[in-house]
């Protein structure tokens, strides 16, 4: 049986129809006004459908419901109308006292369980901006009490942490102050239409974080957002079948992104038919804590990267795949048997393939892919981006394809296109740092350049 048929055998059990009785917030004391907040009708309502033996807890159109975290249980989805909207709450007291339970809606070990209906959960995220910024907002960080450190300490949107048979369906998810739907160690889940939406300037607002879980399948996916889209993570274990499909993305970081945290393995990873539009990086991969990435596939996508300010990590490479250590007390990862077929890239920077001396790039194969190549903004685009750790930011001149520390590469049908440019060493294909690349084969490659100039790619 082919990897493909298994997934989508196991996506159909993913998606069963969760039945059983309905039970409405609205009876258990829900105002839905906005101000007053629900938190106490939403979490009997969930409480009653569990000990009923599951069903469905409603959140009747026209509502917008404010809540504290509430918390998911057996066999219970929630049917939010359109119409309808949870909002989060905006203040530290409305969280958990344990910043890894930090959520509006969580869900921890548990099975059978989904968010669904068509209405939207908001989580209120321009409440958390302290200082708009076009470059990077300023955001609120809940660390003063020594509850989590850094300047990321905000509630995310929606988790699933230790579950199985989830699934996550025609809704919308808005605002989000921190990641927007995170799974922890899940199994068997199904994501399909929902919309994603986060602020474009606000950083942190991941759209869909797949850490350490396993068989989930995400189609028909709309995410607008200011950092990386869809984020597959290894932090505790392995990332094992993953299969997304028929997806548009626009982000600020990086569409799709294996890493940075990637301490255990990435296996059996399938992305087909994906949009990706005006983003800072197209595909990425950054292994840095020693795990290893196999058996990754990216079929039919297409891709349009500029360049936005450097605070966001991305230097607009449309295939961006690299393995170092973050620091010297971290693992060398690698990376190997990586196809990309039927990809067609516009961007403002190339392709970006380093290994490091102790973890090569093995067996990456490129075939019929079409590399358009133009600018359309004023940054000057002399810069490799290692971050995080590793090299970190480094001068260079803009090459089709950058690659170092590789040992296998095969191109067939690859072709470069050049537009006009007045910035210097715009126009060379490949960059190849001595001594660290061998085993390479290249069939109907080409490169040309476009000494007219295009007014069409004159702008973003």
């Amino acid at each position: 049986m082919t990897m493909l048929l298994l997934l989508l055998l196991l996506f159909c059990s993913a998606t069963a129809d969760h039945g059983g009785a309905i039970f409405s917030v609205t009876d258990y004391g829900a105002r839905g006004d906005g101000k007053c907040y629900d938190t106490r009708a939403i979490q009997k309502s969930i409480d009653a459908c569990a000990k009923a033996g599951g069903g469905r807890v409603r959140f009747p159109a026209g509502g917008d419901y404010l809540t504290a975290t509430v918390w998911l249980r057996t066999g219970v989805v929630l049917d939010v109308e359109p119409g309808a909207r949870i909002l989060g709450g905006t203040q530290q007291r409305d969280y958990p006292e344990d910043p890894a339970r930090w959520y509006v809606v969580l869900a921890e070990s548990v099975r059978r369980v989904g968010i669904t209906g068509g209405g939207e959960i908001n989580g209120q995220g321009e409440a958390f901006v302290v200082r708009r910024d076009p470059r990077k907002n300023v955001m609120v960080s809940w660390n003063a009490t020594g509850l989590c450190r850094g300047d990321e300490c905000r509630p995310r949107l929606v988790g699933f942490i230790d579950s199985a048979d989830v699934v996550v369906a025609d809704v919308t998810l808005n605002q989000p102050a921190y990641w927007c739907l995170h799974l922890v160690r899940c199994d068997n889940t199904a994501i399909r239409n929902v919309s994603i939406y986060g602020d474009f300037d606000s950083p942190n607002n991941d759209g869909i974080d797949i850490e350490d879980s396993n068989n989930t399948f995400i189609t028909n996916c709309h995410i607008d957002t200011g950092d990386d889209a869809i984020c597959p993570k290894s932090s505790t274990g392995p990332v094992v079948n993953l299969f997304v499909t028929d997806c548009w993305i626009r982000t600020k970081s990086s569409a799709i992104k294996l890493g940075s945290a990637s301490w255990f393995d990435f296996r059996r990873l399938f992305f087909n038919n994906i949009t990706i539009v005006d983003s800072h990086r197209g595909i990425g991969m950054q292994i840095r804590d020693g795990g290893k990435v196999r058996d990754v596939v990216f079929a039919n996508i297409k891709i349009s990267t500029r360049y936005y300010h450097p605070s966001w990590w991305g230097r607009a490479e449309p295939i961006y795949i690299t393995a170092c250590p973050r620091d010297q007390s971290s693992k060398s990862g690698s990376i190997s048997d990586i196809l990309f077929v039927n990809i067609s890239a516009v961007s403002e920077n190339g392709l970006f393939l380093a290994g490091s001396e102790g973890g090569l790039l093995r067996n990456l194969k490129f075939k019929n892919v079409s590399l358009t190549y133009r600018r359309c903004t004023t940054d000057p685009g002399d810069i490799y981006d290692y971050r995080p750790g590793c090299g970190e930011m480094v001068k260079h001149s803009t090459a089709g394809m950058m690659m170092e520390h590789i040992s296998g590469l095969e191109m067939e049908n690859v072709k470069m296109r050049w537009y006009h440019s007045h910035f210097k060493g715009w126009d060379n294909p490949i960059q190849i740092r001595p001594d660290t690349v061998d085993k390479l084969s290249f069939k109907d490659w080409e490169s040309e350049i476009v000494s007219k100039k295009d007014r069409e790619f004159d702008k973003c």
